[in-house]
């Protein structure tokens, strides 16, 4: 009693399946990419060599349309081949052959259309759908929409200025009447569309298909500043007080927001205050001036930044950074080889761009890479930061930008009537 199994894969679409699926007991595993010669030997040796069952997974495996289905599947009766279907849906159906039929039909409807979009997005053609806000669709790439791109740009600057995702939307909506929530604000912040690279279903990216609205430079830094804001409560990472979302208080481990008090019948004069907002001690902890804990955060970063980052263990971040840039200027000298290889027969058409995406895709992911490297100045940046006139200059929203750039908390310790600050920063 010989057995026999049968597959058929997509390159386009999936990995051919492992020989192990089958079990132990198959003779011969016939398996074809793209194409159907290996059924047409395995029909061919049945008329030689008798076999009792074929293992298949599924029943469009067997040819492109239902026709072609259908031949097949009367060529192997007529051989007296017993088939196996191991998918258990496929199975389940089998006393129905119209319903079989149908889902044939409908799978293969389907896996042509996925066939006509990964072709696409081989070719690096944008995927089906509207282009994103600020571009629009060209003959095979996104153009730059001139009109709306503009308020794009500016999305995009004022996050990085400010850090401030609410800020940013209300900034949109204000100067450019372009009213749009914060999901789709976030979206925008994440859309790979906006720095040139175009992402697809499958999660992969290609990199340098259109001209970017922003610099790779600007994209790292709106990632970094996402990563910094994930830690905090929405609400504090958009709040305009520098230490919000920052400042706890040691004694009852609540977080503290900030209050705001006015004088009576004076809205111009305001005063303050950081309080706990869960505190279950009894009494419960009271609020402390807020201006008194900006100057002793600002004191504190003075005095205690320098010797937090010179003792820091850094790896060569310029010899990492070049060494990624190495490697994708490897893949792109593999890219600009391909077209040669094509005209010498080596490679085809068809497999030569489905060699250029897999690299591409690389190339994006090293990309990736580098734009999540902490910047290599940061002893620089640490030295400028801790003079105090360099914050005395700055706004608000300013301040709020570099606390959380070197602040994970601020702990408010207190000593009686007084109290005292114990800052912890993020590396």
């Amino acid at each position: 009693m010989k057995i026999i199994a049968y597959s058929y894969s997509e390159p386009l679409l999936e990995p051919a399946p492992a020989a192990e699926i089958w079990g132990q007991e198959v003779d011969r595993i016939y398996q074809d990419l793209g194409g159907r010669q290996q059924l047409q030997q395995l029909l061919k040796d049945c008329q030689t060599e008798p076999v009792k069952y074929l293992l298949i997974q599924r029943f469009e495996e067997l040819g492109d349309t239902v026709q072609q289905v259908c031949a097949h599947l009367e060529q192997l009766e007529n051989l007296g081949i017993e088939l196996i279907v191991t998918d258990e849906k496929q199975t389940e159906n089998r006393a129905n052959l119209l319903q079989i039929l149908a889902e044939i039909q409908r799978s293969q409807h389907s896996r042509s259309i996925r066939k006509g979009h990964a072709r696409n997005r081989i070719k690096s053609l944008p995927p089906p759908g509207k282009a994103p806000y600020g571009y629009r669709r060209g003959k095979d790439k996104y153009a730059i929409n001139k009109t709306a791109s503009p308020a794009v740009k500016d999305f995009f600057e004022h996050f990085i200025i400010y850090g401030s995702l609410r800020g940013s939307v209300r900034h949109l909506a204000k100067k450019y009447s372009k009213k749009i929530s914060v999901s789709t604000g976030r979206r925008w912040l994440t859309n790979p569309a906006y720095r040139g690279d175009l992402a697809y279903q499958n999660d992969q990216v290609i990199s340098n298909t259109h001209a970017p609205i922003i610099s790779r430079s600007e994209a790292a830094q709106v990632d970094r500043l996402l990563r910094r804001n994930r830690g905090l409560a929405p609400r504090s990472a958009s709040a305009p007080r520098s230490l919000a979302g920052l400042a706890i208080c040691a004694e009852c481990k609540s977080p503290m927001t900030v209050a705001k008090v006015t004088a009576y019948r004076k809205k111009d004069k305001e005063y303050l205050y950081l309080r706990p907002i869960n505190c279950l001690s009894e009494p419960k902890c009271s609020s402390i001036s807020y201006d008194e804990v900006l100057q002793l955060t600002i004191a504190g970063i003075c005095r205690d930044l320098p010797a937090a980052v010179a003792a820091l263990q850094m790896p060569d971040m310029n010899g990492i950074k070049a060494g990624i840039e190495k490697a994708i200027g490897s893949k792109q000298q593999i890219i600009e080889q391909l077209p040669a290889l094509i005209e010498s027969g080596i490679l085809d058409t068809e497999t030569a761009d489905l060699r250029a995406y897999k690299i591409r895709t690389e190339i994006a992911e090293l990309q990736n890479k580098v734009a999540q490297l902490p910047p290599v100045n940061l002893r620089e940046i640490a030295q400028t930061v801790s003079i105090p006139q360099f914050w005395l200059d700055l706004s608000e929203s300013e301040r709020r930008f570099y606390f959380r750039e070197f602040i994970d908390r601020i702990e408010v310790v207190r000593e009686n009537q007084n109290f005292k600050l114990q800052i912890i920063f993020i590396f």
